[in-house]
């Protein structure tokens, strides 16, 4: 179900039951944390049983309370200020080791990534920058290391590579300016959406140029801004934004490019590696005892 929970909410209000509209009220009050609640949780915080919860899920038109806290999560995680993830959190972890939590969380959501990435959005995603004159990449605020590591790769891939993070609306302009058909985008977006980000897609992609949007969501802001879109799953604990999954879709990306590109890649690290061996760029063994 696509629409926003609390529209509809509203629109249902007059037929709940008592208990239904303690479970409505709290929701529309306190949705940042009602998301992240259990079935079992939400009814004792409400004072209804678990059963009630799961039936009101089933009322409001979906299959079960899963469906119904995946809907208030896709909600909530584009509206959650930087103190309400802070409150999250702290109610999420509440008495768990906090290691095995968001180690389980990562994992979880790689597995997650790995059902829903499509492989022919992936493998015309690869044949698009293989094919391209020039590749941009554009990942701002948290999602600039998620470039920059991209963007490290690719320079030993390709000669005419541009990442482009860590600077303002205006100077992101000023660097894909020239962006053609010809040319390639890779952009990053996860909860909460840069609107830098969406901005420079939608005019990447008004030139002509091939858009690759690695986001959580094809109806995200940058990925309806997007020719492919690869999706990843991703997570807020606290502060942080979980970019495991990302992380290991830029990796696919990276070592299927090099795949197809073993022969110019093999001559470029041999060349490298007399470079670095010459100009002792790395230590030697005798060094690291």
């Amino acid at each position: 179900m696509s629409y926003d929970i609390l529209a509809l909410l509203q629109e249902k209000e007059p037929t709940f039951s008592k208990g239904q509209k303690r479970i409505a009220r709290y929701i529309t009050e306190d949705y940042d944390k009602a998301a992240f609640m259990t079935a079992n949780r939400l009814g004792k915080t409400v004072g209804v049983s678990e059963s009630t919860v799961v039936r009101f899920a089933v009322d409001l038109g979906f299959d079960g309370y899963p469906e119904m806290q995946k809907a208030m999560q896709e909600m909530v995680l584009n509206r959650l200020t930087a103190v309400q993830r802070i409150e999250v959190a702290s109610n999420r972890i509440g008495d768990q080791d906090v290691v095995s939590m968001v180690l389980h969380s990562d994992m979880e959501k790689l597995r997650q990534t790995g059902e829903v990435l499509s492989r022919e959005e992936f493998s015309a995603a690869v044949n698009a920058i293989l094919k391209a004159k020039r590749v941009y990449i554009l990942g701002v605020r948290s999602t600039a290391p998620l470039a920059n590591f991209l963007g490290y790769y690719m320079n030993y891939m390709f000669n005419n590579v541009h990442v482009v993070s860590g600077f303002g609306m205006v100077e992101m302009f000023e660097k894909i300016v020239g962006i053609t058909s010809e040319d390639v985008l890779i952009a990053f977006s996860f909860p909460r959406y840069s609107s830098s980000t969406t901005k420079g897609a939608k005019y990447c992609r008004s030139t002509g140029a091939t858009v690759i949007g690695i986001t959580d969501s094809r109806l995200s802001p940058l990925g309806v801004n997007s020719d492919h879109v690869l999706i990843a799953k991703s997570d807020m604990v606290s502060l942080v934004d979980s970019l495991v999954a990302p992380l290991s879709i830029v990796n696919a990306l990276i070592v299927a490019i090099a795949a197809k590109r073993e022969n110019e890649l093999s001559q470029t690290f041999a060349n490298l590696e007399r470079i670095w061996d010459e100009y002792d760029v790395y230590a030697k063994n005798e060094e690291q005892a």
